[in-house]
């Protein structure tokens, strides 16, 4: 199974999606970053999906639980790169993200983390 990298940027860490994502994979990668988290100190927690072409139900509700977990660890989470055909799925299949920060792009997203505090 391939592992998706986790930077560290200062007090951030960022997670640049570059593979369709399986199943095993996501839940993968939410144990990983919640370790990183943890070990870190990280203040937020920054997920460019930009390269994916396509997210299913389950994937969305994983970007949803990384949020959340990253939330109780101390850590803001914030989506960015969302192609409009993703976001259109997501909503046709009913899934807001809510508790899901996101921005257009990269800048945006660290933009918005400068700005927000965990609560």
């Amino acid at each position: 199974m391939e592992r998706i990298p986790i930077l560290r940027m200062g007090k951030y860490l960022l997670v640049t999606i570059q593979i369709d994502m399986q199943d095993q994979t996501a839940l993968q990668l939410q144990e990983d970053l919640a370790t990183k988290v943890e070990k870190t100190g990280a203040h937020g927690v920054l997920i460019d999906v930009s390269a994916l072409e396509m997210v299913d139900s389950f994937i969305g509700r994983m970007l949803v639980s990384i949020s959340d977990i990253s939330r109780i660890l101390g850590a803001t989470t914030v989506v960015v790169g969302i192609r409009p055909a993703v976001a259109i799925t997501l909503v046709e299949l009913g899934l807001s993200l809510g508790g899901v920060k996101t921005a257009l792009n990269v800048e945006r997203g660290m933009a918005l983390l400068d700005n927000t505090r965990v609560t």
